[in-house]
């Protein structure tokens, strides 16, 4: 099966769908180090450790998977790689 070239609109639609996953796996992690003075206005606050690591798991693995990727072009992967780095250290 042939790859198919992504077009820059394709390539901005994925950076801001990793964006997102990045800002997920941070905003977990905040929430976690908040322990018990987390709130219903913290994501993720009523999940156990184990969810928050399988959430923010769930959201590397698609980080990983798109940085795998060799046709970025500009698009700056500094917050996706700290999110990646963030949640390997998380997850343990």
């Amino acid at each position: 099966m042939a790859e198919e070239t992504r077009t820059d609109e394709l390539k901005a639609i994925n950076h801001a769908g990793c964006l997102d996953g990045a800002e997920t796996i941070t905003s977990v992690i905040a929430t976690h180090n908040k322990g018990s003075d987390a709130t219903i206005a913290d994501y993720a606050y009523d999940m156990t450790h184990d969810e928050k690591k399988a959430r923010v798991s769930r959201s590397m693995g698609y980080l990983v998977t798109m940085m795998a990727l060799d046709d970025w072009g500009s698009e700056d992967m500094t917050k996706i790689k700290a999110a990646i780095s963030a949640g390997t250290t998380f997850v343990g």
